[in-house]
């Protein structure tokens, strides 16, 4: 077997336990705002749980619209 190759198993637990911690917080937020927003809170927190750190992108984009320019 080749170890120059890093095993899933080999991770320390402080790594996994701050991946959990990201991928939570930003699910939480994304929630939260969707639903202050009402803009499919669910989606949003759902995606926000599995994947980092394009949720908040797109719903920057899509949602909050962050990248527009405002009207005066």
């Amino acid at each position: 077997m080749n170890r120059s190759e890093p095993n899933v198993t080999d991770m320390p637990i402080w790594f996994w336990l701050l991946i959990a911690a990201v991928l939570l917080s930003q699910s939480a937020w994304l929630f939260i705002d969707a639903r202050k927003r009402e803009s499919y809170p669910w989606l949003w927190g759902l995606w926000g749980l599995i994947q980092f750190p394009m949720p908040l992108l797109v719903y920057a984009v899509v949602v909050r619209k962050a990248f527009r320019r405002s009207r005066k």
